[in-house]
Formats: structure tokens, C-alpha cells, sequence
């Protein structure tokens, strides 16, 4: 209780709950329009949240991170585009509500299906910290080096369709992460006799330039739109008072939103798909499903807005993001030296505290905020694609030239612009070239710390925790090529 109550001194203070409105209320208007996403609107603050307090930063890119998916459900409910990329599959039943006019309840509903999923999911994880505080001592730096490797493991394979593209992505991310002067011997790696390559490839310029320069690019580039809405029509709380018919749902969808979190990887589709199939296979209309059941915009909700909490457990109690955002709010804990892992459950458990406090209140703030202020943010969303696209690519340049006053930082970032626009033009996944990136130097950092204590490659698994990790990577890795080797049976017995 005493450390709850240091949890809540530490989040009370002016500076980090204007950060935490701040982050929330801009989350929810970078949702709702289409082609930015949270992952370009974390990109362009970073730079400015290193010169912030640790608390402060973090607080206001977990807002941007949670409440980014509430707001992307408005314009897929309206205008049968999702605003971020996770929400896709709330159009399914959210646009044929709207035009059957019962926008409003759509909306409404789907509001009130991610505060329970957001909620449930924090909820979760404050219970789950005792366990997480005794178990996180466990990992050493054995532990974490494979526990990494879990994570890139599953990264790749998340990538259906495109698991082989996806593993080059990830190589060529761990590849500019060991670019420069390495740490421990002082010798340059791939330099080429470059001065301005012997400081490294920077995650944050990296990260502007695939992600923010590259999507301004693409709107640039694209067909100007002012983007239409439909006028909301019915009850706003028509919705909040139907959540309660289906309690189940939400709970179950909820969990899905947790268990697909907490693994490195896997994220919010996953949850989502699984979530809207048990919803329709349990439904009394499963029918109704992508004509507008209520039931879908639950399931599909829920288990999204439970994610966010959920990622958070791998990366506070071993430092491992599961995707692109939790890995850019980790740079933020590093340049603060606040390091997550066993040691931030032992030596700063009020700082993990305010964090799960701050989520609470997120949720919270969002969806009273959502609840009055809905039609002004539909006027958000026809913002022109054109004029959306320059100011992305201005903020994106101001924050580049911030981190290091450098002019080669701005060049660096424009080439990976390009890149990451001839990415998106191709379908090719950026997400694990900025996780090879993070995981690769955690990988790199502790196996060379790991060395120092082992005689033999067995000695990697002689320990209990790292044994069991090792063997759910070569599980997932039997599995992976057992399931390719049965659809290619399936698919010969077909023809």
C-alpha cells in the first residue's frame, strides 16, 4: 500500500498530469485521422521527451499510445476508414451501423467496449505485478539474451505471408544497430573510414525516417482528399447502456487483448481476430457479423484497447519491447537511465506504480472526454491529406535537427524516408528493422555479459527459467515449419 501511495504522489504532481492530458486528448485526435497512427506521432515527440523528466516523457507516449486506438475508431466507424492501422477490423460492423444511422450508437458502443478492455488490461497488470517483482529477479543476463530472441523469433513468424521479408527486415535492423564505435573494445564497425558513421545509425532519426518522414511522403505523394463524415445520428449513450448486454464478450475479448500483449510480437491483430471469432462463434446471430453486429464492434474494441497495458509487462520486467511503440518509449528510459528490467521492480517500484495509475486515469480521460467532444473531433478528420502530409514532414525535420543540431541527421532520416515509402509502396513491414535495432543491441549487451559465465553453448540453458525459454523457441519454431509443411500437404492432395 505504501508503495501505491508513492505511485500516486509521483503522478500528482502538475508537470506529469498536464503531460498525461496532453498525451490522452492528442492521442485520440492523431487516431482519428487517417494516415498519421501513433507511431508517427511517438516518432516526431521523442526528441522532445529526452529533455523532459523520465516520468513526464513516458506519461505522455503511454496517452499517445492508449487512447491513439480509441480515436481510430471513429473515422471506421464513419467513413469505413480506420484510423489507425489496428482498427481495420472495426469496420467490419461499425460502417454498417452508420448507414443504417445508428452512428452514434456505434460509436458510443465502441467507446464503451475499450474503457472496459483498457481497464480490465491495467487491472491485470497491477495484479500481476507481485508475480512479475518475484520472477524478475529470475532472468539474468542468459535469460534476457534468449528472452530477446523469443522476441525476434516471434516478430518474424507474426508475419504471415511474409515471414522470409520480415526476417531481413529484422537482420537489417540488428545490422545498423552495430554500425559505429562499439562499446566495449572502442573499435569501428562498418565505418568505412566515415567520421560521421562512427557515432552509429541513432534509433530515434531512424525511426522519424521510416515512420513519420516516409508517411508524410506517401500523403504527399498521393491524390489531395478532404476526407467526408456523415453526420451522428442517435442516442451517445444508447451505446454505453447495450455494453452491458454483453459482459462476457467484453471480459473474454478483454483477454485475448491481454494474452496476445504480454507476448512479444504478436499485438493487436492477433487479439482481435481472435477475439471476433470466438465472438461469432458464440453468437446467437452469427450472421449479423460484417452487416453491423453490435457483437463484432465489442470483440473487435476490447481486445484492442487491452493491448496497450498488456505490452507494457515485457517491457518494464525485462526490457524487451513486443513492437514498434513500447520499443520507442524504451529509448526514453535509456537516455533517462532508468533501465526497465528486475532491478526497476526492486529499486523503483512507485515509478512502475504511477505508470499503471497513469493508465487508469487515461482511460478514464478519454472516454469522458470522447463523450462530449466527439462531433468537434469528426471536424478533425477532414483535415486535407496534402496540407496533413507537409506539416508531418516539417515536425518530423524540426525534431530530427533537435536531437543533435545535425544537418547529416536530417540526411540520414530523408534516405530512410525513402526507404520506408518504397517499403509501404511494396507491402514490406518496417516494424522489424526498428526491433532488430532495440533487441539486437539487448542481445548483443548480454550475451557478451553471459560469456563471462558460461564454458559451453549448454551452459546457456542450464538454468531453469532460461531452459524453459529456450524450449518454447524451438517449439514455436517445430510448429511454425509443421504448419507450412501440412498446408503444402494440404495443398498437393487439393490439386
Amino acid at each position: 500500500m505504501d508503495t501505491i501511495l508513492a505511485g500516486v504522489e509521483l503522478l500528482l504532481r502538475w508537470d506529469v498530469l498536464v503531460a498525461l492530458f496532453i498525451g490522452s486528448i492528442g492521442g485520440v485526435i492523431i487516431g482519428a485521422i487517417p494516415g498519421v497512427g501513433p507511431a508517427v506521432a511517438i516518432a516526431i515527440l521523442l526528441p522532445a521527451t529526452y529533455s523532459l523528466e523520465p516520468l513526464v516523457g513516458l506519461v505522455m507516449l503511454l496517452g499517445i499510445y492508449g487512447s491513439s486506438i480509441y480515436g481510430g475508431s471513429l473515422p471506421a466507424i464513419l467513413m469505413n476508414t480506420p484510423g489507425t492501422a489496428v482498427n481495420a477490423l472495426t469496420t467490419y460492423d461499425g460502417y454498417p451501423m452508420t448507414q443504417r444511422g445508428e452512428a452514434k450508437r456505434a460509436v458510443s458502443l465502441a467507446y464503451s467496449a475499450s474503457f472496459i478492455g483498457g481497464i480490465l488490461s491495467v487491472s491485470a497488470l497491477i495484479l500481476l505485478s507481485p508475480v512479475l517483482a518475484v520472477v524478475a529477479p529470475m532472468f539474468g543476463s542468459r535469460e534476457i539474451f534468449l528472452a530477446a530472441l523469443l522476441g525476434m523469433v516471434l516478430v518474424v513468424l507474426s508475419h504471415r505471408g511474409k515471414v522470409v521479408i520480415a526476417a531481413f527486415m529484422l537482420f537489417f535492423g540488428i545490422f545498423l544497430n552495430s554500425v559505429g564505435l562499439e562499446i566495449v573494445r572502442y573499435s569501428r564497425r562498418y565505418t568505412y573510414d566515415q567520421a560521421w558513421l562512427n557515432s552509429g545509425f541513432d534509433l530515434i532519426i531512424v525511426v522519424l525516417g521510416l515512420f513519420a518522414v516516409s508517411q508524410a511522403l506517401l500523403l504527399l505523394t498521393e491524390k489531395s482528399e478532404t476526407p467526408k463524415t456523415p453526420k451522428l445520428e442517435g442516442g451517445i449513450f444508447e451505446g454505453i447502456k447495450e455494453i452491458f448486454k454483453h459482459p462476457r464478450l467484453a471480459g473474454v475479448s478483454s483477454f485475448f487483448g491481454i494474452i496476445m500483449g504480454i507476448v512479444p510480437g504478436v499485438g493487436e491483430f492477433t487479439a482481435q481476430f481472435l477475439s471476433y471469432n470466438y465472438a461469432q462463434k458464440t453468437s446467437k446471430a452469427p450472421e449479423k457479423f460484417g452487416k453491423g453486429s453490435p457483437e463484432g464492434l465489442v470483440a473487435s474494441e476490447a481486445a484492442n484497447n487491452a493491448v496497450p497495458a498488456a505490452a507494457m509487462i515485457p517491457l518494464l520486467a525485462l526490457g524487451i519491447p513486443g513492437e514498434a511503440l513500447t520499443a520507442m518509449m524504451l529509448s526514453v528510459f535509456y537516455v533517462h537511465n532508468v533501465i526497465p528490467g528486475p532491478k526497476l521492480f526492486q529499486d523503483n517500484l512507485d515509478f512502475v506504480y504511477a505508470l499503471y495509475i497513469a493508465l487508469i486515469l487515461l482511460n478514464i480521460i478519454v472516454f469522458v472526454f470522447l463523450l462530449g467532444f466527439t462531433k468537434r473531433i469528426v471536424r478533425v478528420i477532414q483535415i486535407p491529406t496534402r496540407f496533413l502530409g507537409m506539416s508531418i514532414l516539417t515536425l518530423s525535420f524540426v525534431g530530427i535537427y533537435s536531437v543533435r543540431n545535425s544537418i547529416t541527421d536530417c540526411a540520414i532520416a530523408a534516405v530512410f524516408g525513402f526507404l520506408g515509402l518504397i517499403f509501404k509502396r511494396l507491402d514490406i513491414p518496417v516494424v522489424p528493422i526498428v526491433l532488430g535495432m532495440v533487441l539486437g543491441g539487448i542481445m548483443e549487451n548480454k550475451f557478451r555479459n553471459a560469456l563471462a559465465r558460461v564454458d559451453t553453448p549448454l551452459d546457456f540453458v542450464n538454468r531453469p527459467v532460461a531452459a524453459v525459454i529456450a524450449s518454447i523457441i524451438v517449439l514455436i519454431v517445430v510448429a511454425h515449419f509443421w504448419s507450412l509443411w501440412r498446408d503444402r500437404q494440404r495443398g498437393r492432395s487439393k490439386s
